[in-house]
């Protein structure tokens, strides 16, 4: 499997537009998506951090450089403060 985990700040009051694009996303059945969770930090009030979960890097690719992914991202990018920061790689553990 592969994904990525994004460190992002959500402008004020933002948080439930966000789960709503999410939800968005995941009613396309996107080839090869799993999964995606967000985590609203301890550390503020607005922090939060996104983990999204592929079938495999190709899929996550395709999907990343489709000009779909990209009008989702920016529909998100518009309830961010600043780009998110990302950080790709193959999950190499999981459990449920």
């Amino acid at each position: 499997m592969y994904g990525t985990v994004a460190k992002m700040r959500l402008k004020p009051g933002m948080e439930q537009k966000l789960i709503e694009e999410l939800k968005a996303f995941e009613s396309v059945k996107v080839p090869g998506f799993v999964r995606s969770v967000i985590y609203r930090l301890d550390a503020g009030a607005n922090d939060y951090m996104m983990a999204v979960v592929f079938e495999t890097k190709a899929a996550y690719s395709a999907n990343a450089a489709s000009p779909a992914q990209d009008a989702r991202y920016q529909r998100m990018r518009a309830l961010i403060e600043s780009d998110p920061e990302w950080h790709d790689g193959e999950i190499v553990y999981g459990a449920s």
